[in-house]
This record gives structure tokens, sequence and C-alpha cells, in this order.
């Protein structure tokens, strides 16, 4: 996909996802022909926002059906670093502790939840995040302000690392009614990436949209930027 020629999105706290009339096969190494639809983001900087790495460039695209919400990483790296162990699935807790890539997905039920008055917890709002590692390993939970729990999604991925370019690709499907209860194109959501890269710290936090925290930190829903669903 080196040869795409990007659109413009329509502001830089907005992605957009394009809709697809038919499933869509996740082939991290030879990208279905429907992602040149699909507008990318891009992002590195990190979590304020800051100390912009190109080599470390992350690329985000979206595609979306009724039924299902695809979702594409193309990340640059200098070296990998990840678990060698997970579940016989290959989900993997805490999989943020190595090299990851992120997705938090806010859709308007959430988002209404999040209107009523909140703890102290960390978490003040309820969202649904997705990681996926260059190996495969994946991992789903839904935020709340009780905490983290195993959100059990379905998703489906796939991923690609090409050595020779020192990039790598996940796809994932991730399907629509784990993520809203009514789904409604017209309704936009709240969204945000990210992608960690490092064996020891300073680890590289890198965001989409900054979260302006002190120490790193995702877990910050009022920074999140708009997803917007189009034909």
């Amino acid at each position: 996909m080196g040869n795409l020629e990007p659109k413009e999105v329509e502001s830089q706290s907005t992605i957009v996802a394009h809709q697809v009339s038919s499933p869509i096969e996740l082939r991290a190494h030879n990208p279905a022909p429907e992602w040149l639809a699909a507008t990318p983001i891009r992002f590195s900087a990190d979590w304020r926002g800051q100390n912009p790495d190109p080599d470390l460039e992350t690329e985000v695209r979206l595609l979306w059906s009724q039924s299902v919400l695809y979702l594409r990483f193309t990340c640059r790296y200098r070296e990998l670093f990840v678990f060698d162990d997970s579940d016989p699935n290959g989900r993997r807790d805490q999989l943020w502790e190595r090299d990851v890539v992120e997705a938090f997905l806010q859709p308007p039920d959430s988002l209404a939840k999040s209107d009523i008055p909140l703890s102290t917890s960390r978490y003040r709002a309820f969202y649904k995040e997705f990681e996926v590692a260059p190996n495969g390993l994946w991992l789903d939970l839904d935020i709340s302000p009780s905490g983290l729990t195993g959100l059990k999604s379905g998703l489906t991925r796939s991923v690609h690392i090409e050595e020779t370019k020192k990039t790598w690709a996940s796809e994932l499907a991730i399907p629509m009614t784990t993520l809203t209860a009514r789904f409604d194109p017209a309704s936009p959501w709240r969204a945000n990436f990210f992608c960690v890269e490092g064996r020891t710290e300073p680890r590289k936090y890198m965001a989409w949209q900054p979260t302006q925290t002190g120490q790193p930190d995702f877990h910050v829903p009022e920074a999140f930027g708009t997803l917007r669903f189009e034909p």
C-alpha cells in the first residue's frame, strides 16, 4: 500500500471510515483493494503531541459494514519487542507492556453512559479498547469506571512484518454488536489511536490525539477525536 495517494481528512481530529459492500478478507501482507478507499490518518508524535519521529510513524485506516468494523494499522519500527506467551487463542493480558498498537472506541451509547456521575477511578468513562502486537497477540477490553474487564469481542486479525522495510501491519475485524447495541452510521463516534514501542524506558508512547498528561496515559477520553462513517 506504499503507492496509495492519501486523501485529505476533514480535520486533524477526525478519521473517516468508508463503507464496504461485502466482507473483507484480512490480509495484512497483501491488503484487499477496498483499503484504497479508506482515508488514512498518520501520527508519530508522543502522547503530549511533541517529539515527532517519522521513522516510527503509524498509519490507520478504517472500513465498515453494518456488521463489522475493520481497522488497518501500518507501523514503522526500529526494533520489535513482543511477548512470546499468550492464551491458546493469542489473547494476552497487559499487552501494552510490549510493542503494540491500540484503538480506543466510544460509540454514542457508551458516550451517553459516560454522562452519569463517575467515581474517582482512573477510568472515567465507558469505551472499548483493542490492542494488537507485531506477532499477532491481541487484547480486547471493556473500559468503565469500575476498571478493565475482558470484552470477548470475537475479533479476528492478521499481521505481517516486512523486515526489509522496517514496517509491520495489522488488520482487525470487530463485530459491530460488541461495540454498540444499535449501530447508526449517521451518528459519529469518539476514538483515539496509539502505538507503543521500546524495550526499556523511556519507551515511545505515540498518540493520534494528544492526551497532554504529565506521564504517558492513553486513558483520557476527553482527548478522543471523532470517527465518522461515510458510504
